[in-house]
């Protein structure tokens, strides 16, 4: 695949994630971004590696994937009329040199004031398990939203300028 004329793959690092409770929330996806990005290198030791990690932060708490659609249908009904911080961790790696930035992005997000059946049509017609807070912004989950502030394309999994700039920090030609 290619994507700002850079040939790219795709490929799970192998790594395997521990919650280290005593992080914030930005610490936490900064530390699993680099752990990703540390075990991606030891497969690809001559790639620029890309790594990312992503959660939902809700009045104070991290908001992981549901287990079930009761549980989906739970995470939506608690963020009706109210706003969210969508908080990424980026770590960008040559991994040749060794070298390394990381950079934390959030993005606040205002859903709409949701009825049940909103909720209901979401959690019956989209995919709520594979993602924190039981939702995105492609597709069906834009119709939760009522406004984004921030990096949008931080929303749909990662911050695209982000990963440019350190890209060009790191000497590629974007």
């Amino acid at each position: 695949m290619e994507l700002l004329h850079i040939k790219y793959k795709v490929a799970d690092s192998g790594y395997e994630e521990i919650i280290q409770k005593h992080l914030s929330h930005k610490q936490l996806v900064r530390f699993l971004a680099l752990g990703k990005a540390k075990a991606a290198a030891k497969k690809y030791p001559r790639a620029l590696i890309i790594a990312a990690d992503t959660m939902v932060s809700f009045r104070g708490k991290a908001i992981g994937k549901p287990k079930n659609k009761a549980e989906a249908a739970a995470m939506l009904k608690s963020f009706s009329g109210k706003a969210q911080t969508l908080v990424t961790g980026v770590a960008v790696m040559d991994a040749a040199s060794g070298k390394m930035l990381t950079k934390i992005i959030t993005s606040k997000i205002y859903f709409k004031k949701l009825s049940d059946r909103d909720i209901q049509d979401y959690v019956c017609k989209a995919n709520p398990f594979d993602k924190a807070g039981g939702y995105n912004l492609q597709g069906l989950g834009l119709s939760l939203i009522k406004k984004v502030q921030g990096d949008f394309t931080n929303n749909l999994g990662l911050p695209m300028g982000v990963v440019f700039n350190a890209l060009q920090e790191l000497g590629a030609e974007v």
